[in-house]
């Protein structure tokens, strides 16, 4: 084992199973013990250090385990973690998982650097739009479900790039199937009657202007315990690809043509034109920077009720658009 590793990018599932399987092998190499340490507005490096120095008295290998949402740990982070990477100690491994990509400015820190030098860098890239349908195949094969090609192309559309959900419907599938084949008509039906994909359906509502049925999704979703962060995965995807489509097309684009390379599916090409015709480049603007906090306030960088700034973010999107 090496003694530092850091699995840095935007797919959740695929972070955690990376970190996971570090995991498993340092516990087959007598790694026993595992201190967790979750980066929020309340963290304190200094206990991070602290905790990474004290010996459980029935263990003597051990895992310091350290999450971040993002992989910018600010100057005093940075410190810390490069001094705990350089540690030439074989009875601590570090273990650091950051919930987005390193951009060009984070992968020259100093931090990553010296992860770099004395352990392993983990990059987790998504899954491209015509290479989904072939994951979801063989995520279906490793959960024994059978999909036909169409199903797994009809799960693929609807997930549209949500590994996590994609991954949850396997294996619901799996478990009810009962070792038959799973044909197209029965995911359509599946991801309809299952609550979690209600956020789709938001995003649905949100784009066609339907403010009432909106709404009613986001109080059900809520009452139905679904996570917040899903419903705004959903909505920044949304705000993000109408403000690449509009920036594409004031600068000349074809709009068919952005929509192919931005790999909006086809059966959602009619409700983007539609939700382009709505908004405004400045109103764009806008959402992008209010559904930024959002996410960084789901994500515990400051302090905010999880429902009431997505209701806000809802009120945002759906009010009337400016004449000019």
């Amino acid at each position: 084992m090496s003694r530092a590793y850091l699995v840095a990018g935007d797919e959740p599932l695929l972070v955690d199973e990376a970190l996971e399987q570090i995991r498993a092998a340092a516990r087959r190499d007598g790694f026993e013990t595992r201190e967790l340490h979750v980066v929020d507005r309340s963290f304190r490096w200094a206990d991070l250090e602290s905790d990474a120095d004290n010996l459980s008295l029935f263990a003597t290998r051990k895992i310091v385990e350290l999450r971040m949402p993002t992989p910018r740990p600010g100057d005093t982070g940075s410190r810390t973690i490069a001094s705990l990477a350089e540690r030439n100690d074989s009875d601590r491994l570090l273990l650091i998982g950051a919930g987005e990509k390193l951009d060009s400015s984070a992968a020259r820190t100093a931090w990553v650097k010296a992860i770099e030098e004395h352990g392993v860098l983990v990059e987790i890239w998504p899954i491209e739009r015509g290479e989904l349908p072939r994951w979801v195949q063989q995520r279906a094969a490793a959960a024994k479900l059978k999909l036909t090609p169409a199903a797994a192309q009809a799960l693929a559309e609807r997930v549209e790039g949500n590994l996590l959900a994609a991954d949850q419907e396997i294996k619901r599938l799996a478990l009810t199937a009962a070792g038959e084949a799973v044909d197209e008509a029965e995911v359509l039906e599946s991801v309809a009657n299952h609550s979690r994909f209600d956020a789709f359906a938001l995003a649905d509502a949100v784009l066609a202007g339907e403010a009432a049925r909106a709404f009613k999704i986001l109080w059900s979703l809520r009452a139905e315990g679904v996570s917040p962060v899903l419903i705004s995965w959903a909505l920044n995807r949304d705000i993000g690809l109408l403000s690449q489509l509009d920036y594409a097309v004031r600068h000349g684009d074809n709009l068919e043509g952005a929509l192919a390379r931005q790999g909006v599916w086809r059966r959602r090409q009619a409700l983007v034109k539609q939700a382009l015709k709505r908004f405004k480049t400045r109103q764009l603007a806008a959402l992008l920077t209010e559904a930024a906090q959002v996410d960084a306030a789901l994500k515990g960088v400051f302090p905010a009720e999880p429902w009431a700034t997505l209701t806000a973010l809802l009120i945002a999107m759906l009010s009337v658009p400016e004449k000019a």
